[in-house]
């Protein structure tokens, strides 16, 4: 088998039933330590839009609806422990969200007020604002 990096989902879920829709963030259990999108492995034989709803579900307890995919996100550094790739959705939900699995705690944050993230996320959320603004999703090369 080759080497190839490591395949991860990470989801912009927004809460579609409180004002201004803000999204959900988790405290990470685990290392790397810090505020970060919900999202984790993607099993075999599972799809990436399969992964995503059930990483939501697992890590904060809500059901999503994906509604578009926001990118792919492939820095070999992304991720400080090895190279993972990221599929990254945005996803609607309504509810409470609650922390579990690897989240320790949950926030909802309006994205232009988040704090800073760890591994690329605060790329991802740079470029979900740039989505609500223009409508485009990521330019590739950037």
């Amino acid at each position: 088998m080759p080497k190839t990096p490591l395949l991860t989902v990470d989801i912009i879920i927004r809460m579609t039933d409180l004002p201004a829709s803000p999204i959900v963030l988790i405290s990470r259990q685990n290392p790397p330590h810090g505020w970060a999108l919900p999202g984790g492995f993607v099993d075999c034989g599972e799809t990436v839009e399969s992964a995503a709803v059930r990483e939501a579900a697992e890590e904060t307890g809500l059901k999503v609806s994906l509604v578009e995919l926001l990118g792919c996100y492939s820095e070999p550094t992304r991720d400080p422990r090895f190279h993972a790739a990221s599929v990254v959705f945005i996803a609607n939900a309504v509810g409470e969200p609650r922390a579990a699995d690897d989240a320790k705690e949950i926030r909802m944050v309006l994205p232009e007020q988040a704090p800073s993230l760890v591994f690329d996320h605060d790329r991802i959320v740079d470029d979900y604002r740039r989505y609500l603004k223009t409508g485009l999703t990521r330019a590739i090369g950037r």
